[in-house]
């Protein structure tokens, strides 16, 4: 698959579908408490993506049986939502979703944390988060793929974390999974040279020790190879000719 260079009404319809997907995001956020089960969350992604006339992109795909990915802990991504798994206090948990909107997709992820958490972890939530924008801000037309890449790298590292290699970005549009891979680490090369109007789902998987990872026996889970925590956090972004273009921030512009 080539990476594809989306038209302005392509790009008004990708713009859409992760507005919705922003507003989802927001919602499922504010549910984040002890006591509640990914399950909860993930029926009301679902219900939720429906009202605003999108389609899960996650249910189903490949096999997976859920509209979100809940990762609590060491669970790097792809954790599977189910009525026996409660969140507790002091918990950290990565909700990654998407959704179709007219054909479009959209996908972005978010780690909070449960209650009350350690300075420790708020710390690699914070990181995590702030690696995307220290990646990003050489997402410009102009620039080659793997400067994002490298910049996400440096900056978690600086910090003694380990950056998953086994699970990287990807281009977004009318397929959920599209050309480049966006790797959150150097790779040889400089990447394919970025052109305005690409689509590109760009999410860095931060963990706390080791960047190594396993998967468990459902085939989906992948947990840190040590044991230590793991935050996620993704965006689709817009590369224009100038400062790119975040589409799956909240309406007013907050970060969810």
């Amino acid at each position: 698959m080539a990476v594809t260079i989306k038209t302005a009404h392509e790009i008004e319809l990708m713009r859409e579908s992760c507005k919705r997907l922003a507003v989802v995001h927001d919602e499922i956020g504010k549910m984040i408490r002890p006591g509640i089960s990914t399950w909860e969350l993930d029926k009301k992604a679902f219900d939720l993506i429906k009202e605003l006339d999108g389609t899960p992109n996650f249910l189903h795909l490949y096999g997976y049986p859920a509209t979100i990915c809940a990762s609590i802990n060491e669970v790097v991504v792809h954790g599977i939502p189910s009525k026996k798994t409660i969140l507790k206090e002091g918990d950290i948990i990565g909700i990654d979703m998407g959704l179709i909107y007219k054909g479009y997709h959209s996908d972005a992820a978010r780690t909070y944390g449960v209650g009350h958490i350690s300075e420790e972890d708020a710390q690699l939530i914070r990181v995590t988060k702030q690696s995307f924008f220290e990646g990003i801000k050489y997402a410009r037309a102009g620039n080659h793929l793997h400067d994002i890449s490298q910049a996400i790298q440096n900056y978690a590292e600086s910090f003694g974390y380990g950056v998953v290699r086994d699970m990287v970005g990807h281009g977004i549009g009318t397929a959920l999974h599209e050309d480049p891979q966006i790797p959150n680490f150097k790779v040889p090369g400089k990447g394919i040279k970025l052109r305005a109007g690409m689509t590109l789902a760009i999410e860095p998987m931060i963990d706390a020790g080791t960047w190594e990872v396993e998967i468990l026996e459902d085939d989906w889970t992948c947990v840190t190879l040590d044991g230590s925590k793991s935050a996620h956090y993704e965006n689709t972004v817009l590369i224009t000719d100038g400062d790119p273009e975040i589409l799956t921030l909240y309406r007013d512009g907050k970060e969810v």
